[in-house]
């Protein structure tokens, strides 16, 4: 029985799962919501949050860690300088997650990620 596992392998390889959530959170940022399944929103969630954690710092460091996950260079400059400072007041929660309807295709059911401003 597995115990303590630290995020959901979404039945994909480490490189895929890397890559999804690596574009997931650019659209994320790029949108400022997204809406996909609700485990999907529940993992982005978490690599998000953190990605804004660390844009707040604003400074070099934090800005080439930031470009490392994010894959367009524009977006990763708009979360450092206009999503994190518009944040900075907050020290955490910085998404919502909202249940919107249940997929017809496959009755996945979908949730609305957005950024809480």
């Amino acid at each position: 029985m597995p115990h303590q596992i630290a995020y959901k392998r979404l039945s994909r390889t480490d490189g895929h799962r890397k890559a999804l959530l690596r574009n997931l959170a650019t659209s994320f940022f790029k949108h400022e919501k997204i809406e996909t399944t609700s485990t999907k929103a529940k993992e982005i969630s978490k690599v998000v949050e953190r990605l804004i954690t660390t844009a707040m710092e604003g400074d070099l460091h934090a800005r080439r860690q930031v470009s490392e996950f994010i894959t367009e260079p524009a977006v990763a400059k708009k979360l450092v300088e206009q999503i994190a400072p518009s944040l900075k007041g907050r020290t955490g929660g910085y998404t919502r997650i909202t249940k919107t309807r249940v997929r017809h295709g496959d009755a996945a059911e979908l949730s609305l990620l957005e950024l809480v401003r």
